[in-house]
C-alpha cells in the first residue's frame, strides 16, 4: 500500500488529528525528568503522549528544532521517538522544512528517508525553485515517502512573498499549480499523490477555492490550537472529514498543566486534548 493510502486509511479509522511532539524539557515536569538524561527525559514524555493516544491520532509530528537544540541528545531523542513510532506501525512526519538543490537535497533525502532519522513524510519549501523538490521525487515514485510542501502558511509573516502577484494571481497558486503537476504522476487508489500541501487554516477567504483547487493533495493544516485558527476554515480545507490532517502540538504537549493532578495523568489529558480537537472541528458539521 502507498504510504499516502496509509495516511488516508489511518485519518478514516482514527480522525483526522495530527499530534506535534514539538517537545521541549520546559513542558516535562521536573519529576518527570529525575535521574534521566536529556534524551531520556524527551523520549519518555513522547512515549507518553504516544501511548495514551495512538488509537485517536493519525499521524505524528515531530518538529525538528525542538530535537536539534538539544544537540547530540536531542537527536538521539528524535531519532528514538521515530523508531518508536514505526515500531507501533504509527505514522510519522520529519517536520524539517527542507530547501535546497542538486546534490544537497539528494542528501537531505537520503538523512530524512533511509537511516537514523527516517520518516515517512518530511516537510520541505520549495522557494528556492523546483529544483528543491525533484531531488526528492525517486522517493515519491516508490510509493513509500510524501512530502509536505509549504504553500500557504498560518503565520503573519506569509503575507510578506506567498501572496505577492504573479499575472493575475498570488505567488502560492503558481507554486501550488507546479506542484499538482508532479502529484498527478502518482495518485494512489484514494484519488491522493505523495505530495502533500502545508495549507494554514488562518486564511478565511481562501481556504475553499485551494480545497477546491488541490483535490488531489492531502493537506497538513496547522494553526489550530495555539495559533487559533477557525475551527470553520480548518472543517472547510478538509474533505469529507478526510483528505487532510489537522495538527496540534502545544494544546496537547501542555493539557496536563491545566490540572492539578496533571503531572501524574499526562498521557490521560494529551488523550483529552486530541477528543476535543476532533469535536471542535466536527461541530461544524451541521452549519
Amino acid at each position: 500500500m502507498k504510504i499516502i493510502d496509509r495516511l488516508y486509511k489511518s485519518v478514516e479509522e482514527k480522525g483526522f488529528v495530527c499530534v506535534g511532539l514539538d517537545t521541549s524539557l520546559n513542558y516535562i515536569p521536573a519529576k518527570y525528568k529525575k535521574d534521566k538524561s536529556i534524551s531520556e527525559a524527551l523520549f519518555d514524555f513522547n512515549k507518553e503522549i504516544i501511548d495514551a493516544t495512538k488509537d485517536i491520532t493519525a499521524i505524528y509530528k515531530l518538529q525538528i528544532a525542538y530535537y536539534e537544540s538539544y544537540g547530540i541528545e536531542g537527536m538521539i531523542a528524535y531519532r528514538e521517538t521515530l523508531k518508536y513510532i514505526r515500531d507501533n506501525n504509527l505514522l510519522s512526519i520529519g517536520d524539517v522544512k527542507r530547501s535546497d538543490i542538486a546534490a544537497s537535497a539528494e542528501q537531505y533525502a537520503k538523512a530524512h528517508f533511509e537511516g537514523d532519522f527516517e520518516t515517512d513524510f518530511i516537510t520541505l519549501n520549495p522557494y528556492m525553485g523546483m529544483d528543491s523538490i525533484s531531488p526528492y521525487e525517486k522517493y515519491l515514485e516508490s510509493g513509500d515517502k510524501g512530502v509536505f510542501v509549504l504553500l500557504r502558511t498560518s503565520n503573519p509573516g506569509a503575507n510578506d512573498f506567498e501572496v505577492l502577484k504573479t499575472g493575475d494571481e498570488e505567488l502560492f497558486y503558481t507554486v501550488g499549480d507546479r506542484l499538482q503537476e508532479i502529484n498527478e504522476k502518482y495518485i494512489g487508489e484514494n484519488g491522493y499523490g505523495p505530495i502533500g500541501l502545508v495549507v494554514g487554516a488562518t486564511h478565511t477567504e481562501e481556504v475553499e477555492k485551494i480545497r477546491q483547487r488541490y483535490k488531489d493533495n492531502f493537506f497538513l493544516i496547522p494553526g489550530f490550537g495555539a495559533q487559533g485558527a477557525d475551527s470553520l476554515n480548518v472543517y472547510k480545507l478538509l474533505n469529507n472529514k478526510n483528505g487532510g490532517v489537522v495538527n496540534n502540538s502545544r494544546k496537547v504537549l501542555k493539557a496536563y498543566m491545566e490540572h492539578k493532578d496533571g503531572e501524574d495523568n499526562i498521557g490521560k489529558y494529551a488523550r483529552e486534548a486530541v477528543i476535543k480537537t476532533r469535536e471542535d472541528i466536527l461541530a461544524n458539521e451541521s452549519l
